[in-house]
């Protein structure tokens, strides 16, 4: 609940009382934002975008809602303007590079990036509603994000406002400016999309044997043993690389990658573990011939099912700094 003199406060111009209103809030609305919109960067945007119009529209507040209703009404609409913006980012249509083996298909979502833990790690300890369907750590996850990108505007906020935060239907249909049988059918459709999708990866391994079999993945990958990375794989997995929608599915066709990869990549010469999305995560480092040095080439993400891999998702070293990884290191 919100103070009246501190909103009174605020409303007078006072931006200390409007942060101390808005800030317990801001991490969990650009958590919201990103899970709307599959982009870090533009979650942060999206949020900038929240709390300017929360303070240019103060005075429209009236209480009835707490706050954090409030900033997730505008928080969420704001979204949405994104999604249907016509001035959304274009997809890439560079061509396949002529040394990788051709795809098993073109990914329906590319403009995909991590989450970094260290922000997950800040935010209030604050329970979901009681209709929640997903667990935190679940609806955090790439595959869960990735799922959610494939769904139109409205079941996307509709899910996530229902299922992830566990809002009523009355209350996600007054946030939405919609009929609660619409949001019903709405909640409907996107659930049979995320059951149909497969959503959630399933990291059941804990301790020393997650561990133990994360070490060998380093190893083989550093090592580029492709025959040893097939081995810690399922025969379904996946490798993925947004923004390239290029995508390998099934270890015939990861196997083609890697081969195809080794042949003419730089060796990863060292593997920095990071926390992303609550997966394992690591940057990539390359060695410059000519100085030694080590520089970042990019974020690696990987999914665990059961005892093997089920997903690589590479990501371009664009957001390293967000993941606190220093753009080189000494080869020492």
């Amino acid at each position: 609940m919100f103070s009246d003199e501190l909103l009174q406060q605020a409303r007078s111009g006072d931006r200390e009382a409007f942060a101390a209103l808005t800030g317990p809030h801001r991490g969990e609305l650009q958590v919201h934002c990103y899970r709307m919109l599959g982009s870090l960067q533009d979650a942060e945007d999206a949020l900038q975008e929240t709390v300017l119009a929360a303070w240019l529209g103060l005075d429209s507040f009236e209480g009835r809602s707490s706050v954090r209703t409030w900033l997730y009404r505008i928080a969420t609409n704001r979204c949405l303007n994104v999604l249907r913006s016509t001035s959304r980012r274009q997809l890439p249509t560079a061509p396949l590079p002529g040394q990788l083996p051709p795809p098993s298909r073109l990914g329906d979502v590319v403009w995909l990036q991590p989450y970094p833990d260290a922000l997950l790690d800040d935010l209030p300890d604050r329970a979901p509603g009681p209709e929640a369907r997903y667990a935190s750590r679940e609806a955090i996850s790439l595959a869960f994000v990735t799922a959610v990108q494939l769904l139109p505007p409205n079941q996307r906020a509709v899910l996530l406002l229902r299922d992830v935060l566990g809002f009523r239907a009355r209350e996600a249909a007054d946030l939405l400016g919609l009929s609660e049988d619409a949001v019903t059918s709405a909640l409907k459709r996107a659930r049979a999309t995320m059951q149909a999708r497969g959503s959630a990866g399933s990291a059941t391994l804990s301790g020393p044997e997650e561990r133990a079999l994360l070490d060998r993945f380093v190893d083989a990958f550093t090592a580029g043993d492709v025959n040893a990375l097939v081995t810690l794989m399922t025969d379904d997995v996946w490798v993925r690389m947004p923004p390239l929608p290029f995508e390998y599915h099934g270890t015939a066709a990861v196997r083609g990658f890697f081969t195809a990869v080794e042949t003419h990549r730089h060796e990863i010469a060292r593997m920095l573990p990071v926390g992303a999305n609550r997966q394992p995560a690591w940057g990539e480092y390359v060695r410059d011939p000519a100085s030694g040095r080590l520089h970042v080439t990019g974020i690696l993400v990987v999914t665990l099912a059961g005892h093997l891999v089920s997903e690589l998702t590479h990501f371009e070293s664009g957001l390293t700094a967000h993941f606190g990884l220093p753009r080189s290191l000494s080869a020492t």
